[in-house]
């Protein structure tokens, strides 16, 4: 009786004993945890509390820049996107008020902020301080490209990207510089032969692959994760332009030995024409950017800017090329408005046949729009002769759009301008012809039959 007592006993403890480590680790899954930052909302970087590195790195970082008054703003493209699908939240949300890590927890290596240098009061007593408070720093330098064609001043170095790292996260500082254009650009990230490549994964940084360019943002104040920070008033498009950013500098040491070959010209009548030339573009490129149709220089525009950084006082008209997928059926009607009548529209929308526009700007300078095709291995643009219906195609290899500076303005241009130049203009490009036959010159034309006459009254349109 006495063995059996004991047994019930020891039985009884132990499913006591269970019962309470159950209701132990209940307790602390669905109680304890949640209070620690552990279960949070489904968000991709709720599942890291405060205690997370890369929170105190930016905390530190912020703190830094808050203290020395420097104006850095989150240019971080999956952060952003965040802030954007949760926007209401963060709108919301005032200074330490939160005890979640939403945003800045996300898994990563790097935080990526952005600065305009302009607005920069003291670089090098920041690069101290971040230092003494336990940042490793890495300045990259490089060489102003707007000065290669001074020779004083083209060795002039400039400040691109700081790259400050606390424990395993790092924080990616993108030095912006203001352009004529009124936009921001950023320098490639180029390491030096002194420099650590262990230092972090560089591969890994979404900015510096290549020199870019931005339209200036406007900024905003909001509280993310507990922290101020400042981010573009419109983070999706940020975030948009950043895949299509890459920017290709004018080749100012090239454009110099093209004039010291060939002297510019500089008469009265030349001087004329670029400056209405130029007005000319200012004013499409603010006609079409209203529009949202994207554009980029063309003909004999493209040569000016690559061979001479400048454009050709001898062309008499100012080029630009559209995709057909971007054409707009108001384009005409806004081009009209803006004080630029159609002169004259060639081949066909509907069914996306050899289509080309040209309106009458000022002081008889002519603006030609052509609009490429993409077919499997390359791309075109036709041409119409008007007196005998004689259709062209020009050949191109196909190609992507850059950003470029040109006459004050940031523009597209083709990446691979080379390629997209010697299409059109052949290898001896670099020599000025004056005598130029669009049907016969261009070594990338060739016939593409000839309009119905039933057709002309649609597909030739003179004004």
């Amino acid at each position: 009786m006495s063995r059996i007592n004991k047994n019930v006993v020891l039985a009884l403890l132990t499913l006591t004993s269970s019962a309470f480590l159950l209701f132990q680790l209940y307790y602390y899954k669905h109680y304890l945890s949640t209070r620690n930052g552990a279960g949070l909302s489904k968000s991709k970087g709720s599942r890291i509390g405060f205690d997370s590195t890369q929170w105190r790195a930016v905390k530190k970082f912020i703190m830094l820049t808050s203290n020395q008054n420097v104006p850095v703003f989150l240019i971080d493209p999956l952060i952003l996107e965040l802030i954007n699908k949760n926007f209401e939240q963060v709108k919301n949300t005032s200074q330490g008020s939160i005890s979640q890590c939403t945003f800045f927890c996300v898994p990563r290596d790097f935080t990526a902020f952005a600065l305009q240098y302009h607005l920069w009061k003291n670089e090098e007593g920041w690069f101290r301080i971040a230092e003494n408070m336990g940042f490793q720093c890495l300045k990259i330098e490089s060489k102003d490209p707007r000065l290669d064609g001074i020779d004083s001043l083209s060795g002039t170095e400039i400040p691109l990207h700081y790259i400050c790292k606390l424990a395993a996260h790092a924080i990616h500082l993108v030095v912006f510089h203001e352009r004529s254009g009124n936009y921001l650009w950023h320098g490639h990230l180029r390491l030096k032969e002194h420099i650590d490549r262990k230092f972090v994964p560089f591969r890994k940084l979404q900015f510096g692959r290549y020199p870019g360019a931005f339209d200036r943002p406007e900024l905003q104040q909001v509280t993310v994760d507990g922290l101020e920070v400042l981010i573009p008033k419109d983070p999706m498009h940020f975030v948009e332009e950043v895949p299509h950013s890459r920017f290709i500098e004018c080749r100012y040491k090239e454009a110099r030995a093209f004039f010291q070959q060939y002297l510019d010209d500089n008469t009265v009548e030349a001087m004329a024409f670029r400056k209405s030339a130029k007005e000319l573009l200012q004013l499409a490129a603010k006609t079409l950017n209203k529009l949202g149709v994207p554009f980029w220089l063309s003909s004999g525009t493209c040569l000016g800017w690559y061979r001479q950084c400048n454009i050709i006082p001898y062309s008499k008209d100012v080029d630009l090329g559209i995709f057909i997928q971007d054409y707009k059926s108001d384009i005409i009607l806004a081009f009209q408005d803006a004080g630029l009548p159609l002169k004259h529209k060639f081949g066909k929308v509907k069914v996306e046949d050899s289509l080309e526009l040209s309106f009458q700007g000022k002081d008889d300078v002519k603006l030609d729009i052509f609009f490429f095709y993409e077919e499997t291995d390359h791309m075109w643009n036709g041409g119409t002769q008007a007196k005998t219906g004689k259709k062209f195609k020009y050949l191109f290899p196909k190609f992507t759009l850059c950003w470029t500076e040109f006459v004050d303005m940031k523009v597209h241009v083709p990446c691979e301008t080379l390629e997209y130049i010697e299409a059109n203009y052949g290898k001896t490009w670099k020599i000025p012809v004056k005598t130029w036959d669009w049907k016969r010159s261009p070594p990338n034309v060739q016939p593409n039959g000839i309009w119905p006459i039933s057709e002309w009254d649609e597909v030739i349109q003179l004004y």
